[in-house]
């Protein structure tokens, strides 16, 4: 039996991904904020024939104590992981601060992927054929890191901190095999195109109804996209990082993935203000 943990695993992708792997006899852990949600997965589970299989572990991913307590929920329920799947993200048409004054896009969409992916190693390096799948947006919309203010306290938009959340997460995923040279994980980013998910549901009600009733002509459903997701975590590429754009491979010699900059975003990220976390010595990104 594969261990699987899944970021955003209550809902859309995440939760489409999770019952196909339990119901096929896998172990999945999934983590999301809502209790609601979680109760919907467990039932959804159960009526599947794989309770057993699926666990539901609670945690605001968008703050560092919330990062930390997941890492923690893992650690207490697996001693390995196979795959580790990184799903959450909200799209914030108005600019908002977690509790630890950092911009809610950037810690959930980037900083918890940095968080739990390097904090996870040593369980995924014990896995069968480790991976790590980052559902992002490499090859997409256009986007860029704003290195001179990380936070984007100026000149917001929803659309600027999603697209930022995807440039920095490119570097993530660039920047792995440099953090953890020789290890047998590999890191896959995938962007899986127009998937009919709750992603549109903050948006103001014209662009939210526009949205749905483009979704409902164009993406794909969830279902259809964790089949995807399921072959990459079956068998991931041999090179440590890959990047995908639904099922066209990616070229990782460009800019988004630019080495230099991959090692100056992890340097940044290392001095963000971090209190409350585990000491220096232990922190994981």
């Amino acid at each position: 039996m594969r261990v699987y943990a899944i970021t955003g695993g209550t809902n859309g992708m995440g939760r489409a991904l999770g019952l196909l792997l339990a119901r096929r006899g896998d172990r999945v852990l999934a983590l999301a904020s809502g209790e609601a949600g979680g109760r919907a997965l467990l039932d959804r589970a159960r009526e599947a024939g794989a309770g057993d299989r699926v666990d539901f572990l609670r945690a605001d991913l968008s703050t560092v104590a919330g990062m930390n307590a997941a890492l923690a929920g893992v650690r207490e329920r697996a001693d390995r992981l196979d795959g580790l799947v990184f799903g959450a993200q909200r799209f914030r048409p108005v600019r908002e601060e977690t509790a630890d004054g950092l911009e809610a896009t950037f810690a959930l969409t980037y900083l918890s992927r940095s968080v739990l992916g390097h904090g996870l190693v040593d369980l995924l390096e014990r896995g069968e054929a480790p991976v790590i799948l980052n559902i992002a947006g490499p090859g997409g919309l256009p986007g860029r890191v704003h290195w001179d203010d990380l936070q984007l306290t100026r000149g917001y938009t929803g659309m600027r901190a999603a697209m930022q959340g995807s440039r920095c997460n490119d570097l993530l995923g660039a920047d792995f095999p440099a953090r953890h040279p020789g290890a047998r994980t590999r890191y896959v980013l995938y962007n899986p195109g127009f998937v009919r998910t709750g992603m549109a549901d903050p948006l103001p009600a014209p662009q939210r109804l526009l949205t749905r009733v483009l979704a409902r002509v164009l993406a794909r459903s969830p279902e259809a996209a964790a089949a995807d997701l399921a072959r990459l975590l079956d068998a991931p590429p041999a090179e440590p990082v890959s990047a995908f754009r639904r099922n066209t491979r990616l070229d990782l010699s460009g800019p988004a993935f630019d080495p230099g900059a991959a090692a100056g975003l992890y340097a940044l990220t290392r001095a963000l203000p971090l209190d409350g976390g585990p000491p220096e010595r232990e922190r994981h990104v």
